[in-house]
């Protein structure tokens, strides 16, 4: 018997040692120290023993399955580092191989012109201010002196959900929204997608961008809706660039006037974009209506104020010479990406 156990041990080392992977090792474990291993097998001869050989061959028996434990952990750690190192050098990724190219994407001709617009009023002390596309008859009619009967509704036909909720026809509601909210000084522009049941063609979409302008204070003149635009146009076309304002009407706004720049293709000499005018409309606006500021919870007897709107696809289209706003919207990535 304790030759029996001696050649267990050397047949274990020796097969342990040669074990390449943790299958192998834990099939060996069960060979030799399993419920039906080498090992019990021995054991289950003790009581052919004497009761003075019993000890000494137990302790033979524990030394043999000890040596066997100890052997098989160390070869089980062996292993581990081994294929720990196999899969690092499997997964060594080559930093110097070219990644696989992604095509990446850039501004919109709307959103361009719409940053440059937004930092052009930025510098001039402008915040941003934003409303609800789905706004109530009251703000985007009501309060900026529209009622229901108001011919200048016909030319705002928009898109009706209930009979007092609407698709917002323009940014305007945002200055009534503004002026509930905070007092003045005010001066805030509002851009954002607007909605008007026109049919689709060169220069009409159901749906465009206004950029709104609120500025409330004391002592606001015209003087200084002139000064601001005129800043804003030489900022966007260029310092040669002259305004000029023509008398209009818009019922939020008294005096109004529509506001025109100096052709930026032909400086003013005439040419098919300014149609030999030598002038091309942008936006309108004027001082902002008394009625209109009561509605807004301020005080016509101590602050006014003016107010101008610009469509940003006209600015687009001017900007870069685009002839058709359908152009904009299409998604055509041969026009996009001449931008």
């Amino acid at each position: 018997m304790k030759q029996e156990l001696e050649n267990i041990r050397a047949e274990a080392s020796k097969r342990i040692a040669e074990a390449q992977n943790r299958p192998e090792l834990e099939a060996l474990r069960v060979r030799y120290l399993g419920k039906k291993g080498d090992i019990t097998a021995i054991l289950k001869q003790m009581g052919k023993l004497s009761a003075e050989e019993r000890p000494a061959m137990g302790q033979l028996a524990n030394e043999v399955r000890s040596s066997i434990e100890t052997l098989i952990a160390e070869s089980g750690k062996k292993i581990k580092q081994l294929e720990t190192q196999m899969r690092l050098e499997k997964e060594t990724i080559d930093v110097t191989i070219p990644g696989t190219p992604h095509p990446v994407g850039h501004k919109h001709p709307l959103s361009i012109v719409l940053d440059e617009v937004k930092d052009i009023f930025f510098g001039m002390g402008f915040d941003i201010a934003s409303g609800p596309e789905v706004e109530w008859d009251y703000y985007n009619f009501e309060a900026l002196n529209i009622p229901k009967d108001h011919p200048a509704r016909d030319t705002q036909d928009t898109f009706y959900i209930t009979e007092n909720m609407l698709l917002r026809t323009q940014t305007s509601p945002v200055q009534i929204r503004v002026m509930e909210n905070q007092a003045p000084p005010i001066r805030i522009i509002a851009p954002g997608r607007v909605y008007r049941s026109d049919a689709v063609d060169a220069t009409h979409s159901p749906i465009f961008h206004q950029i709104e302008g609120l500025v409330v204070d004391k002592g606001i003149t015209m003087g200084n809706l002139k000064g601001c635009l005129e800043t804003f146009a030489k900022a966007l076309y260029g310092e040669d660039t002259r305004i000029r304002l023509r008398p209009h009407h818009f019922p939020f706004t008294e005096p109004s006037c529509e506001i025109d720049v100096s052709c930026f293709n032909c400086g003013g000499k005439g040419c098919p974009m300014c149609k030999g005018e030598g002038w091309i409309e942008i936006l309108g606006g004027g001082m902002v209506h008394p009625k209109v500021l009561k509605n807004g919870g301020i005080d016509p007897e101590v602050y006014s104020g003016f107010a101008f709107g610009l469509g940003l696809e006209r600015l687009v289209m001017f900007r870069f010479n685009i002839d058709d706003m359908r152009l904009l919207y299409e998604n055509d990535t041969r026009f996009l990406n001449q931008f």
